[in-house]
């Protein structure tokens, strides 16, 4: 039977934030459809006039999800009894506004969306443009470490490190998120100036490699 040895590699990366991504919530509520659906695409032009304002053009907002829902809320009867009453229609739109990192432009960008009167809740992300720049590195983290670790073993143990025999590496998604992060709605935007410096990103994946011992 061939001896092995077997060790898991852990790679770790961390690295500056180079990417901001803004991501807008837009809901509006009405009795009638149309108007449900009229007022939300009224303060998604708001939304694009505010980016192109600054630089964007009004592509650059792009839509990640839409939806239009029956709004119904409970109400009690002089029995104290509930039922579910139709109020009416919600219709709700996510957007994103992506660029590289400047927090100038983001200061201007938040100050004009606060200013379209769109109300629109607002949450700030800093990733890297690149995300599969990370996992290679992360990839490469892990086999040196992998490696160190075996030949650290072997060593310890009065034996020779083989050939690599086998790579189990089970592929997931990486998170390329900063901590860092900003939320708010509506006017509680207005006049922020994020002035600070994002933490930087830490990542970390594994991969299991096995040697032969001879």
């Amino acid at each position: 039977m061939q001896r092995t040895v077997t060790v898991k590699g852990v790679g770790a990366v961390s690295l500056k934030p180079d990417y901001i991504e803004i991501t807008l919530n837009i809901l509006s509520k009405s009795s009638e459809y149309s108007e449900a659906v009229s007022a939300a695409n009224a303060a998604i032009g708001r939304l694009k006039s505010a980016v192109t304002s600054v630089g964007f053009a009004d592509d650059d907002l792009k839509t990640l999800n839409f939806n239009v829902k029956t709004n119904y809320e409970n109400e009690a009867d002089d029995m104290g009894r509930y039922r579910r009453v139709f109020r009416g229609y919600m219709c709700g739109y996510r957007l994103k506004l992506s660029f590289d990192m400047n927090v100038e432009l983001l200061s201007r960008t938040i100050d004009a969306i606060a200013a379209s009167g769109a109300d629109a809740e607002l949450s700030i992300s800093f990733t890297v443009k690149n995300p599969e720049r990370v996992s290679e590195e992360l990839l490469r983290s892990a086999a040196q470490n992998a490696r160190e670790k075996a030949e650290t073993l072997c060593e310890a143990s009065g034996v020779k490190m083989g050939e690599l025999l086998s790579i189990d590496y089970n592929w997931s998604d990486i998170n390329v998120f900063s901590a860092s992060s900003y939320a708010a709605a509506g006017e509680a935007v207005r006049g922020i100036t994020p002035e600070f410096e994002p933490e930087d990103i830490k990542a970390q994946d594994t991969a299991a490699f096995v040697w032969a011992i001879v």
